[in-house]
């Protein structure tokens, strides 16, 4: 059962979304305050596949999902929420989210990028394959089968605004049809036609110095339009790109979802589903075309501007900055405003430094990036997307590891920049020059030979050699770099326990695994906390009391201090310090939970010494208690202590009751 399913399945046996009061999660469970808790089924929950156990307590519906109750968390939220609903916040989450807005504002855009990866991955690898082919000569441009696959491989990026609509609407709250049709507002072939009538207009009229000229000249025909006015008054900016664009798209479907709540709210209801799509499209759709679109073709013209300064000033230092920043210029679509001056270059001097060099070093550094996340990750759907997404930024196409990847993690579009940056600072110092167009990529190295012209103009083979050279710089360097971050951002409890290949606090996964348990060494486990160890099944929780969480003991602490109970990895700590996940170095994974239901307390009276992904030794102290503070609560200290892969061993041994110190064995495990 996926967890899409599992959330679905949930809902409908929880007596509805309209049961649900609200509901967040902690450790290992979702926690939801129903209107009316005998409307829930229990006992189809219950028997669920990926539901360890449902305990309804202390006015909450408890359902224990184990590690994956995050991914499910999220399902039941979406699925729950629906676009006439407030969504539902989890507490807990927002606690933990310290990060940057930068951060923040990037994995915005990558979250909205994440459904429609598959699509431009699959057509990025297509171009990336059709280019090889191209290039040894097994693919004829032009032919019919040419135009075929291209048309296959163009669609996903083509029709790219219409795929973000319906990725923003579902984030925006808002009628994912009306916002698809925004988004076809701006590919649509007739505006389409227009603007570029209009563009080329205004080109030939500011090369001829006059309309009259121009038209003198014959480049342009009687009655050619030099601007486009919706109604007579509202100026519309003739852009060209919104095609491939982002930017537009994404503020237009914003704008849309407010206009969309705001209509919903004062339109009577006898008329609402003519006049609230009506409004929506039409007032979204003359804002994105007005004002919204042309804010990138603005900030590309001022781009443009800005390079053509730089490289009169400092042209070595051009190919760094465009390595650097290329990502970003992508993401927003402004790096449209380097294409003419990189096209004006080839066409009147036959060479080009502006567009070509910088853009190289960006890309196979944006793919030696996802190489990177693909080496180190432990999560297999990040291995896939990130190898197959890495191979197509090498060869020039970088949307899929651009939005799959660097955007999503963050760090590894760090890494890219800083590579990109580094590569492209040797190209500009050693003067590199392409001679020839193409998409920036190892496949594209050839127009880096010199041609005849260039040949005369006094450029060599070390043309063609620093420009493998810079790329093997930015690749190395950007590899080195994620490398090193991924690590950073582990040890600082930034990446999900997956793509360490850590276990999660409960056995949930390895419940729900095909594949035999590995086999683990036998060892023994010391109580974490001073105070009277107790039988597990004496706990109040039945999740604990019953085994479903794993074997091991219960400990009544007399000293607020949890120490290392083995060496090992903090693999999970939560940001309200009341539950700890371990991995001993003999495999064993270990769950401290201090207190019931003390997830209530949002971090109060608990002060955490380590953090997730520290290696500890047996004995360290990993967290500062208040008991006092727990007991003003009402609530129970007793800490279960559990052996969560219980299942990898012959036997997991419990100690007898009685009173135990931190230097007493209170598990014994045969492997």
């Amino acid at each position: 059962m996926s967890y899409k399913e599992l959330a679905k399945f949930i809902i409908d046996n929880i007596g509805g979304k309209s049961n649900v009061k609200s509901v967040v999660h902690c450790a290992t469970r979702l926690r939801f305050t129903l209107k009316d808790a005998s409307l829930a089924n229990t006992d189809a929950i219950s028997n669920a596949k990926g539901v360890l156990k449902v305990v309804n307590a202390g006015g909450q519906y408890q359902i224990v999902i184990g590690p994956d109750v995050p991914q499910v968390y999220q399902e039941v939220v979406a699925i729950g929420g629906f676009e006439a609903l407030e969504a539902i916040e989890d507490k807990d989450a927002e606690m933990e989210d310290t990060r940057s807005p930068i951060s923040k504002l990037l994995e915005s855009i990558a979250s909205i990028f994440q459904p429609i990866i598959p699509a431009i991955t699959g057509a990025g690898l297509l171009k990336a394959v059709m280019a090889l082919c191209s290039t040894l000569g097994w693919l004829q441009n032009g032919s019919q089968t040419y135009v075929i696959l291209n048309a296959m491989a163009d669609a996903a990026f083509y029709f790219l605004p219409i795929l973000l609509a319906a990725s923003c609407a579902k984030k925006f709250k808002c009628n994912q049809g009306t916002a698809m049709a925004l988004g076809g507002l701006l590919v649509y072939p007739g505006l389409t036609d227009l603007m570029k009538g209009v563009a080329a207009t205004k080109s030939a009229v500011a090369a001829a110095g006059s309309y009259e000229a121009a038209l003198a000249a014959g480049t342009i025909t009687e009655g050619a339009a030099e601007g486009i006015t919706l109604f007579g008054f509202i100026p519309i900016q003739a852009v060209t790109s919104y095609a491939s664009s982002v930017i537009p798209i994404i503020l237009g479907v914003i704008l849309m979802s407010y206009v969309e709540k705001f209509v919903q709210k004062i339109c009577p209801k006898a008329v609402k589903f003519f006049f609230v799509p009506f409004f929506s499209l039409t007032i979204a759709g003359i804002c994105t075309l007005a004002v919204l679109g042309p804010l990138g073709t603005w900030a590309s013209d001022w781009i443009q501007i800005f390079f053509t300064w730089l490289k009169g000033t400092a042209p070595w230092l051009v190919p760094t900055v465009v390595g650097v920043f290329t990502p970003l210029l992508v993401m927003t679509g402004t790096h449209y405003g380097l294409i003419p001056i990189g096209t004006n270059n080839l066409t009147t001097v036959g060479h080009d430094a502006v567009v070509g060099p910088g853009m190289l070093v960006s890309n196979t550094a944006q793919g030696a990036a996802g190489l990177a996340v693909a080496v180190r990750s432990k999560n297999p759907d990040t291995k896939q997307l990130a190898s197959s997404a890495g191979l197509t930024g090498l060869l020039g196409i970088t949307e899929p590891v651009l939005y799959g990847i660097n955007l999503k993690f963050t760090f590894p579009l760090y890494a890219a920049m800083i590579g990109g940056g580094v590569g492209g600072l040797f190209l500009g110092i050693m003067g590199v020059e392409r001679f020839g167009a193409g998409s920036p990529g190892l496949l594209v190295l050839p127009v880096y030979l010199p041609t005849e012209q260039a040949t005369a103009l006094g450029y060599t083979m070390n043309n063609f050699i620093f420009a493998i050279v810079g790329v093997i710089i930015a690749v190395v360097v950007s590899f080195i770099a994620c490398w090193i971050m991924f690590g950073i951002w582990a040890k600082n409890g930034k990446l999900d326990a997956k793509e360490l290949g850590l276990a999660d606090a409960a056995p949930a996964a390895k419940a729900a695994a095909s594949e035999p348990a590995a086999v683990v060494a036998g060892g023994v486990v010391y109580a974490p906390v001073e105070g009277e160890l107790v039988g597990l099944n004496t706990v109040a929780d039945e999740a604990f009391a019953s085994l479903a969480m794993g074997n091991g003991v219960a400990i009544n602490p007399t000293k607020g201090e949890i120490k290392a109970p083995v060496d090992g990895t903090i693999t999970t700590f939560f940001p309200t310090g009341h539950a700890i996940g371990i991995t001993g170095t003999n495999g064993a994974e270990i769950l401290i939970h201090v207190g019931m239901d003390t997830v209530s307390l949002n971090g109060e009276g608990f002060e955490p010494m380590v953090k997730q992904g520290d290696v500890v030794k047996r004995g360290q102290l990993l967290l500062k208690f208040d008991l006092d503070v727990i007991k003003a609560h009402n609530l129970s200290t007793v800490t279960p202590v559990v052996i969560a892969n219980t299942d990898d061993y012959k036997s997991v041994t419990p100690a007898a009751p009685g009173t135990v110190t931190t230097n007493d064995v209170v598990i014994n495990l045969v492997g």
